[in-house]
């Protein structure tokens, strides 16, 4: 029987994801497997970026090396983009012309980022002036880097994950930071205004200074940046301007293949589109009316799709993701599930403020159950919390209880809790890990996988192997008292 073709367009972490899938389901067998990435190169976790602004080599953060593809039988064509898909033909054409032909294509083409359109941005041919930077790619991680140097100004625009990860890097280095934020609050797609306020007050500890409420309404300077002008007219000094602010599904492709598209690719259950043969996952697929920008939900349509274009279930379906994050922004510990306020007068709203830690936690409850909470600082019970809400458990009689650490839950509910939630690798196993020689962090995460998607729980993996890693002195046997 004839292999069919089957073409992936996109090389980031969904398409990454979707070929393990594809590989662990035997999918070779069926399929001859192309992948068209834009980038040169590997696969690479985006997640990790600012290990790259930080110094570390770009392959530090490469998930599947060129080798990859050549190994496993998959073609790559890496700095290469994709126009438009021939659906009348089955034909997907490249910018330069070229046409491959399809059985199945998948779009995993991810994100654009936002980029406003400030006065002076820009040169006469319409590039980035020099100094300024989209922070995106790896590569602009390395321009970045090179730009950056101690005593200039920086000036981040967005106070989200990226934007303050790249002030934190930037700030390390010796630079002077300024984030200037639109919202009232920083990252408050994830948190509420008390949780957005503690942030900022761990993030200015770190030496960063941050304006919300804010926007910018020019870059100044003649060959190169030289500052801001904010919209209440203040210029701050800037030697570089880096954009963090936000990202859209891209969907450019789809638009010129007259694919059915919203805000992103609509997709039913199975990541199919209305068009036979053409299916999309992760940042670009719209699900029911939602988009996904956060890693699990992507790793569960990658499943269903492996599921089902592989046959080793037909009837996998997709019915949607509840969103919690676990995250480390610049240094402090940040978790956000569910709800960020009550919807309903009977929601139950539990809060902790901390104001000399400058911590927050805050429980949404509805029936007894959770239906939203967030940490910021103090996460002790977050690991917990999050298994409750992806379960929907009961909450304790008093949700106090699970708000200590460990609360609420006895040596075996917590040897059970999932640690990593993108490999849903429990503490069990972990430990298991551990205890059998994988000693160190990145042992624990090669042997059981934890730690390798968004990398957000790498932080409790290392306290795992701090606290259950053998003592040298047993490395090779119990010591013997001599005398």
């Amino acid at each position: 029987m004839r292999r069919k073709d089957l073409v992936i367009v996109g090389n980031g972490m969904a398409a990454c994801r979707l070929l393990d899938e594809l590989m662990s389901r035997g999918a070779r067998e069926r399929y001859d497997i192309t992948v068209f990435g834009e980038e040169r190169g590997g696969a690479y976790n985006r997640v990790l970026l600012s290990k790259v602004l930080a110094g570390e080599a770009p392959d530090s953060i490469v998930t599947k090396p060129p080798a990859w593809y050549e190994r496993n039988g998959v073609r790559l064509v890496s700095g290469t983009s994709v126009a438009r898909i021939d659906t009348s033909s089955r034909a997907v054409v490249a910018a330069d012309g070229a046409r491959h032909r399809y059985d199945v294509a998948v779009l995993a083409t991810g994100s654009q980022p936002l980029v406003p359109p400030l006065e002076g941005m820009t040169t006469a041919e319409g590039d980035l002036r020099p100094g300024v930077f989209v922070y995106r790619t790896m590569d602009d991680c390395v321009r970045m880097r090179g730009c950056a140097r101690a005593g200039d100004n920086a000036v981040v625009v967005g106070g989200g994950l990226l934007g303050l990860e790249a002030a934190k890097v930037l700030s390390d280095m010796g630079l002077h930071v300024t984030v200037i934020h639109v919202a009232k609050s920083l990252m408050n797609a994830q948190l509420d205004q008390m949780g957005g306020d503690m942030l900022e007050q761990h993030i200015e500890r770190c030496g960063i200074f941050v304006r919300t409420g804010r926007t910018i309404e020019a870059i100044c300077g003649d060959e190169s940046v030289e500052g801001c002008r904010l919209d209440d007219g203040s210029v701050l000094p800037a030697d570089m301007v880096v954009l963090a602010c936000g990202v859209r599904p891209r969907i450019d492709v789809a638009r010129a293949s007259s694919l059915p598209i919203n805000k992103g690719i609509i997709v039913n259950d199975t990541m199919a589109t209305q068009v036979p043969g053409i299916y999309a996952i992760g940042e670009c697929a719209e699900h029911r009316g939602k988009l996904y920008g956060i890693v699990t939900p992507i790793w569960e349509q990658a499943a269903v799709l492996a599921d089902v274009l592989t046959g080793a279930n037909p009837q996998a379906r997709y019915r949607g993701s509840k969103l919690y994050t676990r995250l480390k922004v610049a240094g402090v510990d940040v978790t956000s599930m569910g709800s960020t306020e009550p919807e309903l007068e009977s929601d139950e709203v539990l809060q902790i403020v901390e104001t000399r830690k400058s911590t927050y936690r805050k429980l949404i409850i509805r029936d007894g159950r959770l239906l939203g909470a967030m940490f910021v600082g103090n996460t002790a019970a977050a690991a917990t919390l999050v298994q409750l809400f992806d379960r929907n458990d009961p909450l304790p009689a008093d949700p106090l209880e699970v708000l200590c650490a460990g609360g609420g839950a006895g040596p075996a509910a917590q040897a059970e809790r999932i640690v990593c939630n993108c490999h849903k690798v429990s503490e069990a196993t972990l430990r298991g890990a551990i205890e059998g020689g994988a000693c160190s962090l990145e042992a624990a995460c090669a042997a059981t996988k934890a730690g390798t998607g968004c990398g957000s729980c790498r932080g409790e993996v290392a306290q795992l192997v701090a606290r259950h890693a053998p003592s040298p002195e047993y490395a090779n046997g119990p010591a013997v008292a001599a005398g």
